[in-house]
Order: structure tokens, then sequence, then C-alpha cells
């Protein structure tokens, strides 16, 4: 890799690039970054850059916590190694590269807080299971005025949602998010105005996992830089508003086997066996799922019914209130196009951390075959707790202690961490829910509108 990033910094120096973005997300999916100088790239490969091991301990204000034991002291560095592979020039930043880098030990062995290892780990798990799954993220942010403080008030877009209308005062923007999303290899499904006060949705192509959370890195940086050349800010925050549709980041999956994707669907049009048993481990391990996808507090008020948001654990087949919506291929689409999209998710979450719990449960599924229950077609929210309690149906965890309790109750999801990292991850969440015990919902909303 060291060769390899010798001859990339010649051919970056020689079109102008000044340095490289080493890029990672902390545990409450903030991105974190160090800066190299170009020519400083082969030995960041060979030997990292050091940065501190607190890092894994930040929460969502930057605050450190000493809460998790094994990281309680400001003593202690990492090495972040850049995945060379992954490495490009940025379109709309063109003096700088970006890379998404490794956490190791000051030694290079193992850092058992890196996110993107465990996600690594569990895809190689899939692989000795004969398992290969594709992963994509559908991405929604709401923009404004470079500037601005709230983005109900001063909307980029005044709608109407889903309108070609309501983008042509942003063209330019739009655009540059075209031109720059291809330039750094990422491929967009397709965009447009969204439902919420002045988002905008895009969708990425589906890859493999360990590549999918990498673009959701990449995608966030570039779609920054972009609103940045065109006066513009964007907010990736969960909620905007109160009254406002929030952002999720919808995280789209599939399993195959010997080159068959196993949710596709049989003669009823649903999958069965071991895609069955996928979605099952999906939905038997969604509280605690949610706590890894949906983490910070204003993820919690984000999840409310009639908000296509998925306030209650079920699943559904094209219920776009359900936080599992069963995607089914049709003759149309083919049966490669059968996936599971999830919905409880959003832009705090690590997406390393957030595939590498879904994986996990789903392959607890297909081993052990939990049963599923038939799908629902309308939005729970609308019954009497009578009629939810009849099929089933239970509200998702609606605050940080109701999420750590579900976490620590399953041992699958739970164990993908390891005990160091989830305990620094509790910590961290534990951090962030004492600063908000302390604030107004307003406040919250206000704080997280600009981290992510």
């Amino acid at each position: 890799m060291t060769k390899a990033a010798s001859a990339a910094a010649k051919d970056f120096a020689a079109a102008g690039v000044g340095g490289v973005h080493l890029a990672w997300a902390d545990n409450n999916g903030i991105p974190r970054s160090r800066i190299v100088p170009v020519a400083g790239l082969a030995d960041a490969a060979g030997r990292g850059v050091g940065a501190t091991s607190l890092f894994a301990v930040f929460d969502s204000h930057d605050a450190i916590t000493y809460g998790h034991a094994g990281l309680a002291t400001p003593s202690g560095d990492i090495r972040l190694v850049p995945v060379i592979d992954r490495l490009c020039r940025l379109a709309g930043q063109p003096a700088l590269a970006w890379a998404p880098v490794r956490q190791v030990a000051a030694d290079g062995s193992p850092w058992p807080y890196c996110q993107r290892a465990v996600l690594e780990a569990q895809v190689a798990e899939g692989a000795r299971r004969g398992l290969e799954f594709r992963a994509g993220y559908e991405l929604e942010f709401a923009v404004a005025p470079a500037g601005s403080t709230d983005v109900v008030t001063t909307p980029g877009h005044a709608g109407p949602a889903y309108s070609p209308h309501a983008l042509v005062r942003l063209d330019g923007f739009v655009a540059a998010l075209l031109h720059d999303f291809a330039a750094n290899g990422l491929r967009i499904g397709q965009l447009h105005a969204e439902y919420g006060v002045a988002q905008i949705e895009l969708s990425l192509a589906a890859t493999d996992p360990v590549s999918a959370a990498d673009d959701q890195l990449l995608a966030r940086q570039t779609i920054h830089a972009a609103a940045h050349t065109h006066g513009l800010a964007v907010s990736f925050a969960p909620l905007i508003g109160l009254g406002a549709a929030g952002n999720g980041w919808h995280l789209h999956t599939s399993v195959r086997r010997k080159g068959r994707n196993l949710l596709e669907g049989e003669g009823d049009g649903l999958p069965a066996e071991a895609g069955a048993g996928y979605l099952a481990g999906l939905l038997r391990d969604l509280p605690a799922l949610t706590a890894i996808t949906a983490p910070s507090v204003p993820s919690t008020l984000r999840l409310r019914p009639g908000y296509f948001a998925g306030a209650y654990a079920f699943w559904g087949v094209e219920n776009r209130e359900a936080p599992l919506r069963y995607v089914p291929g049709s003759p149309l689409l083919g049966a490669d196009h059968a996936n599971v999209e999830l919905k409880t998710s959003d832009a705090s979450a690590n997406p390393y951390l957030a595939l590498a719990a879904v994986l996990a449960a789903g392959m607890a599924g297909i081993e052990d075959s939990p049963a599923l229950p038939d799908p629902i077609g309308e939005d729970p929210g609308g019954w009497t707790e009578g009629e939810r309690e009849t099929r089933g149906v239970r509200r998702l965890p609606a605050d940080t202690a109701e999420q750590d309790a579900a976490l620590l109750a399953s041992p699958r999801i739970a164990g993908v961490l390891g005990d160091e990292l989830l305990g620094a991850f509790r910590a961290v969440r534990a951090s962030d829910a004492a600063w908000a015990a302390e604030r107004t919902t307003d406040e919250i909303v206000a704080a997280h509108l600009w981290r992510y």
C-alpha cells in the first residue's frame, strides 16, 4: 500500500492537490478527520497518523466522557491508517483528496474500538457462512442559506414536495451534486425534493457493506462542499424542528447465497426460508438495532407515528410507515431488486456499526429461523393500544434509557460491538442523555442541527 500511496501522492501533487483528509466517523455518527500534506501520504499509509484514543468517547457535543473504564484517562494514542484503495480527489475541493481510515493500536495491532473493523468482521463471518451482502443508503437532508440558524424559518427551497420547480432556485447546487458525486466515484440512483421542509433526498447505489459505509462518509463530504460553494448549508440532523418531518438515512440491505437473492419472493410474493429468517432476525432485534442505527436524543424525537419514521416494531410490504419495509422484486425490476429497508436509521449512527448490527441480526435470523409474523399494511399509530397488543406491535424505545436497556437485552447486537466498544458507546450515549436532561427540546434540536 505504501508503493500505491507514493504513486497516488505523486499524481495528486502534479494535479495541484495539497493534502488528504483521513476520515472516520465517531460513535455519534459525526465525521472526524486529520489532513496530511500530500507528501506525507506514503508515510501515513505505512505507519499511520497519531490521534488520541479518546475519540471513542467524544459525545455529540465534543465533550469527552471518562465514564468507560477502558478509556478513563487522557493517556493513550492510536494510529489512523488510510485505506488507499478508497483514495480519491475531492471534486468540490480540488486542493484536497479523501480516504477513510482504519484505527489501529499504537503498535499497529487491532484496536477494539475501530468501527470499520467491526463491520469487516461481520462481512467476513457472512462469507464464512456462504453469504454475500449488498447495502445502499438513501440520504435525506435539509437545505438553508449559509449562516442560517433555523432551517424551518429560512428554508433553502419552498417546495412543493417532489416538485421539479422546488429545486430551480438550487439549480447550481443540484448540478454540482450530480457532477461531484460522479467525479468522486459515487453513483446516485435518483435525487429529488423530499416531503420535509427544504428537504432533498438522494440515493446511493447498492454495493458491498464496507464500501457502502465508506460511500456514506464520502457523500457527506461531497454534499457539504457543494453546498458551501453555492452559499448554502445542509443539515443532516435527525430532526430540524418539532413539527417538521425528520431526516432519515434509510438503509437498504439484501443477502445472497451462491448468487441468489434470498429476499426474492416465492409464490405469494414474500421471501421464504432463509430470506424470511433474515427479515425475522431484523424484526426480532429491532429495538436493539435502533439503539445503534438511530442512537441520538433527536433520533428518539424523530421516531413518531405518522412521519414515515418507524415508531412501532413491525414490518410491511412497501409500507412506508413500517420501520422494516420489504421491497419485493417484480417482472420489471427482476428478483435481484428485492431488499429490506430499515427506516429507523439516521445520520447520528456510525455507518459501520449500523451495518454491522444489521448484518449480525439478519445472519442470526437465517441461522435459527425465528417466526416471522404477517406483514402489516397500515399505520399502527392509528390503532388502539388493545389492537396493537393483539397484533404484537410494540413501541420502539422512546429515550436513551430504553434504547440502552434494549441493547443490553440483545446479546446478538451487544456482542457485535465487543465489550470495549460497547462500553465506550454506552458511555457516550449516557453523556448525551445527561446533557439533554438540562435542556429544552428546542435547545436539543438546535444544538444538533449542524453536527453531522
